[in-house]
């Protein structure tokens, strides 16, 4: 069945900052460049946790931290939207060469989220081997009563095609919240000639099939074996010789892993891929994620 829209009143009138037009993200979103905002070739990689001091090291010598990362990384926890027979995991799942996935993404520690906290709303699509990505910057309230309570949104001019998308796509299909994702991400961005360059390093990856609200303190297990971390390099155009070369010596190697489809599996809420790596094997009794989350 459709959702219906209900109008609200100057609840939803708030300034929205879009990230396809210059704007100056605030605190932990400042970690998520404003490369975001362009087409990225992203590849994905795991790493034994015991291998990633020696990681960290190599990409010092070629990349600056982020200065908005702290040490040890900082939280990401997102919220993905689907259909009822999740049709954006399948989507996936079947390597369809259009495919994209609706989320609302919090930087920070989200036991620390209130109705003002930013967060942002995103659409994420990969077009070939190519992914694009599109968000808004909303505080968490607002969000919500778009998303979850299908409240109208007021934005300016520059947002209102994206706006527009993620109404009709939560209107038509139904979206409803599925699963959450969480993390510790350390962030290193290119210099010089790499200046199109990030790679990031994603810690303790766990998730949720309930209590979606970020500042819920619902338990948490882990989606992904803890002795793994996920990297990811992400470029523009190219992706460096030294880093294909340093990628090669720390022997490892592509995987196809999404951290949604991740989610969705280890909650038995779809049978799990045939494509899955045998390294994302769990323990029979799931391992709880404790005070990570």
């Amino acid at each position: 069945m459709l959702g219906r829209w209900r109008r609200r009143g100057a609840e939803t009138a708030v300034p929205a900052t879009f990230e396809d037009v210059p704007t100056l993200p605030t605190g932990y979103s400042q970690t998520a460049s404003k490369l975001h905002a362009f087409n990225r070739y992203e590849i994905k990689y795991f790493v034994d946790e015991l291998r990633v001091p020696d990681l960290r090291r190599e990409l010092a010598a070629h990349m600056d931290s982020d200065p908005h990362s702290p040490h040890g990384g900082y939280p990401v926890t997102s919220v993905y939207y689907d259909t009822e027979d999740l049709r954006f995991y399948w989507e996936k799942i079947e390597g369809l060469r259009f495919r994209r996935k609706l989320r609302m993404r919090l930087y920070g520690a989200p036991e620390a989220c209130t109705d003002q906290t930013p967060v942002q709303v995103e659409i994420k699509q990969r077009v070939n081997r190519v992914t694009q990505k599109r968000r808004i910057e909303l505080p968490y309230a607002v969000a919500l009563n778009w998303l979850d309570h299908r409240a109208e949104l007021d934005c300016g001019p520059g947002g209102r095609g994206f706006v527009d998308e993620v109404t009709t796509l939560v209107q038509n299909l139904d979206l409803r919240p599925i699963v959450t994702t969480g993390y510790l991400r350390e962030a290193f961005v290119g210099r010089d000639a790499d200046l199109g360059l990030r790679v990031t390093i994603d810690h303790k990856v766990h998730g949720r099939d309930r209590d979606f609200r970020f500042d819920s303190g619902a338990e948490n297990r882990f989606i992904i074996p803890p002795k793994l971390a996920i990297v990811e390099v992400k470029a523009n155009e190219r992706v460096p010789y030294w880093i294909t070369d340093l990628l090669a010596r720390t022997d490892m190697s592509v995987v196809r892993v999404s951290k949604y489809c991740q989610s969705v599996q280890a909650f038995g809420l779809a049978p799990r891929s045939l494509q899955g790596a045998p390294e994302l094997a769990m323990p029979s009794n799931p391992v709880r994620s404790g005070d990570q989350a």
